[in-house]
């Protein structure tokens, strides 16, 4: 038997981060509104949980990205594949992360690829060149570290 997962990380500003990574790594930002406005109707969730942004009500605490080719749920939106969902907590980031993404760029884009994330808002901290291969350490736009190969 598998298991269905997602990739869940810590966050000042959810939704910046689900714009981030969409770009990024050309998924969907997940559009939970219907399943919101359901809630509201119903008395089930208070408007105060939610925000307006890209036009549409979302979750104040919670975005999530999917992979555009994987199914999903037609009234939640939420992923039932490749999926990172970002969640608001009140502390920044301190310390190294301990599990991180790895971006695989084509054969000889690594520098475009690079180029590519800066324009989002990545930060270069350093480029490795071992003998096991090369590959650029980067940071999201809140300090998450990732490399690009």
């Amino acid at each position: 038997m598998t298991l269905h997962w997602k990739l869940v990380i810590d966050s000042a500003d959810p939704h910046a981060q689900a714009d981030f990574w969409a770009e990024a790594l050309g998924y969907v930002v997940e559009d939970h509104s219907t399943l919101i406005e359901q809630l509201l109707a119903q008395g089930a969730a208070p408007p105060e949980a939610t925000l307006e942004t890209r036009g549409r009500r979302a979750w104040r605490d919670l975005a999530a990205v999917r992979h555009p080719d994987d199914d999903h749920d037609k009234v939640s939106d939420a992923g039932l594949g490749r999926r990172v969902l970002f969640q608001r907590v009140p502390e920044p980031k301190t310390v190294k992360n301990r599990v991180h993404i790895d971006l695989h760029s084509a054969p000889g884009e690594m520098e475009a690829e690079t180029a590519r994330l800066e324009s989002l808002g990545a930060t270069v901290l350093r480029r490795v060149n071992e003998q096991g291969g090369q590959w650029v350490v980067m940071s999201d736009p809140e300090g998450n570290e990732f490399c690009v190969q």
